[in-house]
């Protein structure tokens, strides 16, 4: 596998980014730095203060929509980027995916956070989970 993380895939109009991890937990805090890196410079994001997100589906890509679309909605909504992403084990209970994820950040600023691309949304074309030996990978489209 290449290193943990995560980068930007070739694409015409939109972001088409591919995050990685050892577990889906990590690859889910990936993409969650990949979102708040296409909307502004999130090496300025200060952990000022720290939320819980809890997230539920009935499978792991409706799960990973489901995470980004709640950050996503944290920024229009709220105006708070966010730097650092903790994601709990995911647990499975009557077919239900559950996760509790710790997110840290501030309020956003644009002079200090700068201000790169507008994310629209986030959309299920050419969004997938692949698994291979100690590594999961996540590619997923966002709509600027």
């Amino acid at each position: 596998m290449e290193k943990p993380g995560y980068e930007f895939l070739p694409h015409t109009t939109d972001a088409y980014i591919e995050a990685r991890g050892t577990t889906l937990e990590q690859a889910l805090e990936y993409a969650a730095a990949a979102l708040f890196d296409t909307m502004c410079d999130i090496k300025s994001v200060s952990p000022e203060f720290t939320e819980e997100v809890d997230i539920s589906s009935n499978d792991e890509v409706r799960l990973l929509y489901d995470w980004l679309e709640s950050l996503l909605l944290k920024f229009e909504l709220k105006g708070q980027v966010y730097s650092k992403f903790e994601v709990a084990p995911i647990t499975k209970s009557a077919e239900i995916l559950q996760t509790k994820a710790r997110i840290s950040g501030e309020k956003f600023d644009r002079k200090r956070h700068g201000a790169k691309v507008e994310v629209k949304a986030v959309t299920y074309h050419k969004m997938e989970i692949l698994r291979e030996d100690s590594a999961t990978t996540l590619r997923f489209i966002l709509d600027l």
